[in-house]
């Protein structure tokens, strides 16, 4: 018999949080970059993506996940969020009708001199003070009369990230700076939302980013790109964030207990001996550890599910095993069913008590979990 432990991939709930993205910005009447960079959150993008194609476009990294989705057979739009890498990279993003970010003077420099067969639809980037990537904010006039002249760009669309739109909810100065230094620039400012901005700054994509009359000014953010809201979790990671929603979870773990011991007080568990009991204590010993992709500095209290009764973690993850506490769930025994996240446990519990995020989880499952992919009611 293989190991227990097991992830399952929800394909309805993706289906379903895109349906619910779509509802919530219908009003401005935007279209959606669907996110799937990171092997789509570590949901497997070759498996998933179907579930998504009611979305407008498809956002990513990599050049590869581009071609397989063009391969399957995916004609609409697919947006690199990075640009290019090489100046050779445009010879697929050439053959392949995507559309490109642009972040830097050589990319600039190298769409100038390429060799295309037609021209490209490019997102001029710029950096409103996340300082990773972007042109910045201060030369966008400049930088994007230069853009303009370029004979291989076909459409020019602005687009910036926020910083604090998760983190502490302020985004006001960001945006101002935005609003300042663009606003003089006939272009869309098309991709300003990421799943925090959709959830708790919708004037972001409901509103003109300036107040100019002149009607050839489409200031608008027509393309919100939705993340982690797709795959059922919160973009600063607090449950209660999204609870009114109605986002489903659209990745479960599950394991198994492995065994069962009982402790004198006084016990310790796990590597370093970091839980001690303090009375005569049962515990279960799950078949999931840091090579599968559960933190490994997850502490003692990590929420977690044995037969579908809360309890928690005991001591240091291991590699390959975990100790929970068997007090909550006295029947528990060797094959008890545990949930690690899904349905009944929120990822984003997980994550906060082992002090990350649901992103990092999610793109953490390793390759040695096996992964189902089932519609629900299947």
């Amino acid at each position: 018999m293989p190991r227990p432990i097991s992830a399952t991939v929800h394909l309805s709930a993706l289906h379903h949080n895109l349906v619910a993205v779509r509802d919530r910005v219908s009003y401005a009447n935007s279209k959606i970059w669907s996110v799937v960079k990171a092997n789509a959150y570590g949901h497997g993008l070759a498996r998933v993506w179907r579930c998504l194609e009611k979305t407008d476009g498809f956002a990513l990294l990599d050049l590869n996940d581009a071609v397989l989705l063009r391969e399957q057979g995916w004609q609409k739009p697919i947006l690199l969020l990075e640009g290019f890498f090489k100046t050779e990279d445009l010879a697929l993003i050439d053959h392949y009708n995507l559309t490109t970010v642009v972040h830097s003077d050589w990319q600039l420099a190298a769409l100038e001199n390429a060799k295309l067969k037609k021209p490209v639809e490019v997102y001029l980037k710029f950096n409103s003070g996340m300082n990773r990537l972007g042109f910045p904010c201060e030369e966008a006039h400049e930088i994007w009369q230069r853009a303009k002249q370029i004979a291989n760009i076909k459409h020019l669309t602005l687009m910036s990230h926020f910083a604090n739109a998760a983190h502490n909810g302020n985004i006001d100065n960001e945006y101002r700076f935005i609003q300042q230094n663009c606003q003089s620039i006939p272009a869309d400012c098309s991709s300003l939302a990421n799943s925090a901005v959709i959830l708790w700054h919708p004037s972001v994509y409901t509103s003109p980013i300036n107040n100019l009359s002149n009607n050839n000014l489409s200031h608008f953010c027509h393309w919100v790109r939705p993340g982690i809201m797709l795959y059922g979790a919160s973009p600063n990671g607090q449950v209660q964030a999204i609870k009114d929603l109605g986002l489903r979870p659209a990745m479960s773990l599950h394991s198994e207990l492995l065994a069962v011991q009982t402790l004198k007080a006084g016990d310790t568990v796990g590597y370093g001996s970091h839980y001690r009991a303090n009375e005569a204590q049962r515990i279960g010993i799950v078949a999931c550890g840091y090579a599968d992709g559960y933190p490994r500095n997850a502490p003692t209290g990590t929420p977690i599910l044995v037969e579908g009764v809360l309890t928690k973690t005991l001591g240091a993850v291991s590699m390959d095993m975990l100790a929970v506490d068997l007090k909550p769930c006295p029947h528990a025994q060797v094959g008890s069913i545990v949930e690690l996240w899904g349905n009944h446990l929120p990822i984003d519990d997980v994550a906060m008590a082992a002090g990350t995020i649901s992103y990092e989880l999610m793109c953490a499952l390793s390759a040695r979990v096996p992964v189902s992919f089932i519609t629900d009611g299947e």
